[in-house]
């Protein structure tokens, strides 16, 4: 079944010092062959690339220009899509909960809408603030149960 990353999953796979950098990248790899579609929006594209490259979140962010290649030769793939808004896309958003979104819950609204119009119910990530969302699936892929299944 088609999935979704966060744009946590992206940075804690580019980043070697993070604890949980093989399973994130073990995880996009598994995704990213397929045969189903991974699904990379673009508030989650540009949200690692924000993220990876800047030295007040991380310690040892990483030049733009490596980001940028990043996200390239994972949208090379086969099977990695990066659709974006859609007509409509406005009251689809209010529908998904944006009437009341605000602050930090506006980009999850986002992306919740971008994943409901796209058909994608599957999200991995670390933020559990995606299960207010009763649409989305939401997989914690560094939880205990995931890594077990996936044994």
């Amino acid at each position: 079944m088609s999935a979704a990353i966060d744009a946590n999953i992206l940075v804690y796979a580019d980043n070697v010092e993070d604890p949980t950098h093989d399973i994130a990248r073990a995880l996009i790899q598994r995704l990213s062959a397929g045969p189903d579609l991974l699904y990379l929006f673009w508030p989650v594209i540009l949200g690692y690339v924000r993220i990876a490259t800047n030295p007040r979140i991380l310690r040892r962010p990483i030049p733009p220009v490596d980001a940028i290649h990043n996200i390239g030769s994972l949208l090379a793939l086969r099977h990695v899509v990066a659709p974006g808004e859609r007509e409509g896309f406005w009251r689809s958003y209010i529908a998904s909960g944006g009437i009341s979104a605000r602050g930090n819950a506006v980009p999850d609204t986002h992306l919740a809408t971008l994943m409901r119009e796209n058909g994608v119910r599957i999200l991995y990530t670390r933020d559990r603030g995606f299960r207010r969302f009763d649409f989305i699936d939401v997989r914690d892929p560094f939880s205990h149960k995931i890594n077990e299944g996936a044994s």
